[in-house]
């Protein structure tokens, strides 16, 4: 009779363990970009965005959150689709190139007969409040490949999208700061590319 109890038992628990895990969520900050985002000519440049630097606190593979003003959360059950830093780079590289209508070369051999513009970017901040909003910091350069001198513009920009909903909206919104940074970027690269000269607004 008892070691029946304790079978009974070891299987109600075992039963509450399945009921109680909850599946995990992969999100990605690639997003599908909008025709409407296309140039009206292609950039006469090929770029190479560079490996993306994220804040060791925020390189994790769940989700980190921000709780009030002072606190985080890293929430177990949402995850990236890959190592966060890989995530921002490959959105940040499709916008650009949507965006310019030109080619990532990051990774292959350029052509030598075309210019290229090497984009780095450093995240500073990336923070992201549940149903509020999300915050990106970034700095960035700008250069062209084997250049004499190696003439780099730098900047700095802030950006903040809504955020209402749960974590799937809270990852849209982190894809829209993305797609203002690639924004800002695109148009600087622009001037840059044929004058050297860009304005950091």
């Amino acid at each position: 009779m008892i070691h029946r109890l304790a079978l009974s038992c070891l299987a109600a628990l075992a039963l509450g363990a399945c009921a109680s895990s909850t599946p995990v969520h992969y999100h990605t900050l690639l997003a599908p970009v909008a025709p409407t985002q296309v140039a009206s000519a292609g950039a006469p440049f090929l770029i190479e965005v560079l490996p993306v630097g994220i804040p060791p606190q925020l390189d994790q593979s769940q989700l980190v959150v921000r709780q009030g003003s002072s606190q985080v959360a890293v929430v177990d059950g949402e995850r990236w689709a890959g190592p966060l830093a890989d995530e921002f780079r490959n959105a940040l590289s499709a916008q650009l190139t949507q965006r310019l209508q030109t080619q990532d070369v990051a990774g292959l051999a350029a052509p030598k007969d075309q210019p290229v513009l090497r984009i780095k970017v450093q995240v500073r901040r990336l923070d992201a409040w549940p149903g509020q909003s999300v915050q990106l910091e970034a700095d960035w350069s700008l250069g062209m490949a084997h250049q004499p001198g190696n003439p780099r513009f730098l900047c700095h920009g802030q950006f903040q999208e809504p955020a209402a909903g749960g974590y799937a909206e809270l990852v849209q919104a982190q894809q829209r700061s993305i797609a203002a940074l690639a924004a800002r970027v695109a148009e600087q690269a622009q001037a840059w590319a044929s004058s050297q000269t860009a304005s950091c607004r």
